[in-house]
């Protein structure tokens, strides 16, 4: 049986913002430094002629009265939506490409694929070996049988299992969410909740978010009765709700510690900040 292959249609984005070519140099330049892109596609009555970049517009800094219409290439790489996220990843690699207009069948825009989007595909496919691993860990130490579906939970009763996430992790997940990278957590269904096997800053961040459901793989044990080694860490821990677990502000996340340790701590703070603002806003 062969592995079936993620598709462009599953990860693009949607909503795209796009340039109109009757706009001036100018008011492309400003758009790209008011956005966090390096360039949008060129659209016009749903059309898509193209694709403008920061670099190009470089180009014609000295005009900025030009139309965009007069100044752009002519036609741009594109995909569909059945094409496989390998097939747009090599397109994105082989002409160092950070994003691709995705068309229909009338060459309409109907949505883009990015660098990001191919990550987070990636970080999806992962998933379901991780969530194996956890299940036989579980079945063989606890003596249960374990089936697993995809379904969405309500946020409130979730059950955590660890009492502490770090704010800068969080503020960063909620990003994450913010971009469409809503990855699912891994939770064992109980009588009184589910209680979180992996994905605490994600749930949080869900929540402070006003989140009502989240997206989670669920296993559900043949047993209610037998309780689990996390189950029995929580209750020593006095975890009942989401609202039990203390948020640390101050100190880094150990995967920030990492990240940033080259950085100043003045320009940390400044992108956590930023991130913040970007939720915020």
């Amino acid at each position: 049986m062969s592995e079936e292959k993620p598709l462009v249609g599953e990860f693009m984005v949607r909503n795209v913002q796009t340039i109109d070519p009757n706009m001036t140099v100018k008011q492309a330049v400003d758009q790209v430094i008011n956005s966090e892109f390096h360039g949008f596609p060129v659209a016009e009555n749903g059309y898509l002629l193209g694709f403008v970049t920061a670099k190009e517009l470089l180009r014609y800094v000295d005009s900025p009265n030009a139309k965009i219409r007069n100044v752009m290439k002519k036609g741009t790489f594109c995909a569909i939506p059945s094409m496989t996220i390998s097939d747009a990843t090599r397109i994105l690699f082989r002409y160092g490409l950070r994003n691709l207009p995705v068309i229909d069948e009338d060459r309409k825009l109907i949505g883009i694929i990015s660098n990001l989007d191919i990550v987070r595909s990636q970080i999806e496919k992962s998933r379901p070996n991780k969530v194996m691993t956890v299940k036989k860990f579980l079945e063989e130490t606890n003596g249960i049988k374990m089936k697993v579906v995809n379904k969405e939970i309500d946020v409130d009763r979730v059950v955590p299992t660890q009492k502490e996430v770090y704010m800068d992790e969080l503020v960063g997940r909620q990003y994450e969410i913010k971009r469409g990278m809503v990855e699912p957590l891994i939770v064992v269904e109980r009588r009184n909740g589910f209680l979180v096997v992996d994905g605490h800053h994600r749930i949080l961040a869900a929540k402070k978010m006003g989140m009502k459901t989240y997206k989670a793989i669920v296993l559900i044990p043949n047993d209610y009765d037998v309780k689990l080694g996390l189950e029995k860490t929580a209750e020593k821990w006095n975890l009942r709700s989401l609202d039990d677990v203390k948020i640390i502000e101050g100190t880094k996340h150990p995967f920030m510690e990492v990240t940033t340790m080259l950085l100043p701590s003045e320009e940390t703070e400044a992108l956590t900040k930023k991130l913040i603002d970007r939720d915020v806003h």
